[in-house]
């Protein structure tokens, strides 16, 4: 996914195989997560993408998303994904390898898609937006690649809804602060419309899933990364964070475990 900002860890440059381990098994346990796969399998119902077409996945991460664009299209279509980082990029290609896939990826920025006018038929761009300091111009970018009557499915989270149980009032805090200072546009679900309409997009529906963690399955790379960068900064102390891994593994034994945030997304298409 673009990013512009070197401290994070979806930047193309951060290339440490630890990380982008660490973001692997983020990006496969929040693709398990029954809301992601009820919002996914949404968009992918209003994308429709057909035999034969030319469709594209802006931010494709590990690759999941661009190999079921690439079932739909078949042999005879065309399904990219664009991923920057390069770790990902090498994750999605094994992936796709070992599936007998079509799918392709390439580097590139979403800012600047590297395709032509009209271009394609179908893009989706998944939790890439919150990411980029100008997700206008990327959705403009995807507006400009559609063909006349091609679709387009967004998603994204808006971080200012995340919950967190157990914790310190003083904790919870820290840890949202965290979470939305991660996001160079942390309202970027609850905008999905917004700079869809700007880019020129006709909005057809609109959707939203809260994303609720089991606690049988809690996703502790996630929660540990955000504790993690909250003693980074300072902002809680070793011992509160050890504290409050405690208390939350002890919820999660007794089902009192709560970890939410809320994903939104919009289905849209480039008017003729």
């Amino acid at each position: 996914m673009t990013d512009p900002r070197p401290t994070s860890a979806f930047d193309p440059g951060n290339t440490d195989p630890a990380v982008t381990g660490r973001l692997v098994d983020v990006l496969d346990q929040l693709a398990a997560s029954p809301g992601v796969r009820r919002l996914r399998a949404w968009a992918h119902e209003r994308l429709a993408a057909a035999a034969g077409e030319r469709t594209l996945d802006v931010g494709s991460g590990t690759g999941s998303e661009t190999l079921v664009l690439a079932t739909a299209v078949g042999p005879d279509g065309t399904a990219l994904g664009l991923e920057p980082h390069p770790g990902l990029r090498a994750v999605a290609e094994q992936r796709a390898a070992e599936a007998g896939s079509r799918a392709r990826y390439l580097d590139g920025d979403a800012l600047a898609l590297p395709l032509p006018d009209a271009d394609l038929d179908a893009v989706r761009c998944e939790r890439v937006l919150q990411h980029l300091a100008d997700p206008a111009r990327a959705v403009a970018e995807m507006a400009r690649v559609l063909r006349p009557g091609g679709r387009a499915a967004l998603l994204d989270t808006d971080w200012s809804t995340f919950l967190i149980h157990p914790a310190s009032p003083a904790i919870r805090s820290a840890l949202a602060t965290v979470v939305q200072d991660a996001a160079a546009t942390p309202d970027a679900g609850r905008r999905l419309a917004e700079w869809s309409a700007d880019a020129g997009l006709a909005v057809d529906a609109t959707a939203s899933e809260v994303l609720l963690h089991d606690h049988r399955s809690v996703t502790w790379p996630l929660v540990q990364m955000i504790g993690g960068e909250a003693v980074t900064r300072g902002l809680i102390t070793e011992a509160q964070r050890d504290r409050l891994y405690e208390e939350l593994a002890a919820a999660a034994e007794r089902g009192a475990f709560h970890l939410s945030v809320t994903m939104f997304a919009v289905a849209a298409h480039r008017p003729r």
